[in-house]
């Protein structure tokens, strides 16, 4: 059975990210070769789950939303393959900032 990204809704406190590649070229102009390159930490939201639920039972909405710009734990989250593309699927928590447009 295969998925489309569409098709995707993460649960609870969870959020699908897409990578974000950086620059493969130093400001030297020295290219860098893939199996050096660490993995980005930069993605963009693709999808968030309904919120976080407390011990109350009641949700609490997310901070981030789908077309967010953010910076995450540089090892947080699980990858999975959708489409031949990589995402990662994460807590919120993972996320360490929303990087604003106009900045």
């Amino acid at each position: 059975m295969t998925f489309k990204v569409a098709d995707i809704r993460p649960l609870h406190d969870r959020v699908l990210v897409e990578r974000i590649e950086s620059e493969h070229t130093t400001a030297g102009g020295i290219i860098i070769p893939d199996t050096a390159k660490e993995k980005p930490v930069q993605g963009k939201v693709v999808a968030v789950g309904q919120g976080h639920v407390d011990d109350s039972g009641k949700i609490r909405p997310l901070d981030v939303k789908a077309g967010d710009i953010v910076l995450f734990a540089k090892w947080g989250g699980t990858e999975v393959k959708i489409e031949g593309q990589e995402y990662l699927i994460m807590k919120e928590s993972d996320i360490l900032a929303i990087l604003r447009r106009d900045a």
